[in-house]
């Protein structure tokens, strides 16, 4: 574990923390390397797991200049002694994920907590920030909104400062998900949801303005479990939907909501008949809210994710399935099963025509919604595959005529603390044939195997396809990134960002943008790197192989 989870960071090192024996600061890529740029963390003074242990999960979300002011805007000067390194950095990060607001896996988790009512609690009272506002609250910003145990913690991503600028704590409830909306259009841009099937939303801006100790300006949803009692596992807006936002829990059902609408309104939805089938009932008055329940599986939802049109809704769930449907139309168009055990993440490529999944069966899967089916398995991970997504900001060397992307650079990460890159290039993929008795496997561009003999028919799940039959592709780079378990990551235009289920975030620099770092902030992390780790850092890297 690293040094700040025990709490035995020193509070002045503030651009890095001390690097656990044996995790290199940099990977190499093809195009170069990646170098550790600093790193995100919870104050350790703030932890509290009276609820139980949650997994860590990462938003990013880039606010847009306010259009006009409302509230009188703090002194500047009072951040005159960090002004130049964050001017430094937000002229490196400022456009970071500008053009949409991503989060890591698909703005949702599988996260594992225990019950119970929610009820807002107060700010931690040694909260960094808690005495004075944000310098970027009324302008352009970029931030990680990050859950640990009860509470949610915002950092400034343009600042190499490691501990957030806010933290708000849950009393008896613990957050579990959240998204978002950089296009909201009335100031209510963040969804929250909790353990105990609570869903907030709010205004990030507002939060950020607030010098409080209460979570302010808040929606509340779903309100002490009235419509579903069961934990959140994930939660999205809909692309384009003007307000309305899905949220997910761990009995198999998914319900949509209108922020526009009173969180209040009376809903409720008949006995599911079926529960093995997919079923959608609609709220019987106009002012319900949610205004739609869809049952999508036995067991947890795991991960949601809609593609970037909000054309399409994909879910994966404890009972090993990928599902995709037509949103608007409430329609299932296609799904298959895991190799093994649950599915616990998706991802889909910008142009829509791949979803990525990971899961227990320490494969990544690439789904092709042309042929509604597997089409590559990724193996190199060895344990769950925690967090998948698509790299939108590599560019491929070879593109076609067309303009087409023929090549997808993707990541992954896992509990066996790994971060993979790969590249996909459809054109050279492989097609394994039947193995015939006796002899070795063969592989063509074309197949006999029944796996690839015709596109699957509409609303047609897959079962399970058999090893030979899709296939194999190898990780370009495998990198041990953290000393824990990991939980999630989000490529932005100048970094990649990943995540450990302990709150631990680390920022890795793209090649190119790291040598154009300042020599001084380079100096700040080689120092912080130098720190003696501490015993228990060495104690617990020695399970681990290099």
């Amino acid at each position: 574990m690293m040094n700040t989870a025990n709490g035995m960071m020193s509070p002045s090192s503030s651009s890095g923390t001390a690097q656990s024996p044996g995790l290199k600061t940099y990977f190499k890529t093809p195009e170069g390397r990646y170098k550790l740029q600093y790193e995100k963390t919870h104050p350790s003074g703030l932890l509290h797991y009276a609820h139980g242990k949650t997994v860590t999960q990462v938003t990013l979300a880039h606010l847009k200049d306010k259009p006009a002011p409302s509230t009188p805007t703090a002194s500047s000067s009072s951040f005159s002694a960090s002004s130049g390194v964050r001017s430094a950095a937000a002229r490196l990060l400022g456009g970071s994920n500008g053009s949409r607001a991503l989060s890591f896996v698909g703005g949702n988790g599988g996260s594992k907590s225990n019950g119970g009512n929610s009820r807002i609690g107060s700010i931690g009272a040694s909260s960094t920030t808690s005495s004075m506002a944000n310098p970027n609250f009324d302008g352009k910003g970029t931030y990680l909104i990050f859950n640990v145990g009860d509470a949610i913690f915002i950092s400034d991503l343009n600042s190499q400062d490691k501990d957030p600028i806010k933290s708000i704590h849950f009393s008896n409830s613990n957050p579990v998900c959240h998204a978002f909306d950089q296009d909201a259009k009335d100031g209510h841009d963040l969804l929250i949801g909790l353990s105990s099937g609570d869903v907030y939303s709010v205004s990030l801006r507002q939060q950020l303005q607030d010098v409080g100790k209460k979570l302010v300006g808040a929606q509340h949803y779903n309100k002490d479990g009235s419509v579903n009692n069961s934990r959140c596992t994930g939660i999205a807006w809909v692309p384009g939907g003007d307000g309305a936002f899905v949220v997910s829990h761990a009995d198999g059902n998914l319900y949509v909501y209108e922020k526009n609408k009173d969180g209040a309104g009376d809903s409720s939805f008949p006995v599911v008949k079926d529960p093995t089938q997919f079923s959608v009932a609609h709220a019987r008055y106009s002012k319900s809210n949610p205004i739609a329940r869809w049952h999508i599986c036995q067991g947890s939802i795991n991960s949601i994710s809609f593609s970037m049109d909000g054309a399409c809704l994909a879910t994966v769930g404890r009972d090993g399935y990928l599902r995709v449907f037509d949103y608007s139309k409430e329609q299932l168009i296609c799904g298959g099963k895991s190799y093994y055990g649950a599915l616990l993440c998706c991802a889909w490529s910008m142009d829509g025509k791949y979803i990525l999944t990971g899961g227990e069966d320490d494969l990544v899967q690439v789904w092709s919604m042309e042929d509604r089916k597997v089409v590559a398995w990724g193996e190199g991970h060895n344990s769950w595959v925690s967090g998948v997504a698509f790299d939108s900001y590599w560019s491929s060397p070879n593109s076609n005529d067309n303009g087409e992307t023929i090549m997808y650079r993707f990541g992954s990460v896992g509990q066996d603390t790994q971060l993979l890159l790969w590249d996909l290039e459809m054109d050279e993929i492989v097609v394994p044939l039947r193995r015939p008795p006796g002899g070795s496997p063969t592989y063509s561009t074309g197949s006999q195997s029944s796996h690839w003999d015709s596109v699957v028919p509409l609303g047609t799940l897959q079962p399970a396809p058999s090893m030979r039959d899709v296939p194999k592709i190898s990780p370009l780079v495998a990198h041990r990134v953290h000393t824990e378990p990991l939980s999630g990551l989000i490529f932005t235009q100048e970094s990649v960002l990943t995540a450990c289920r302990e709150g631990h975030i680390k920022i890795w620099m793209r090649p190119g943008v790291a040598e154009s770092q300042s020599s001084n902030s380079e100096n700040l992390l080689a120092a912080s790197l130098k720190e003696k780790p501490s015993l228990s850092s060495r104690i617990s890297n020695s399970s681990y192989k290099q």
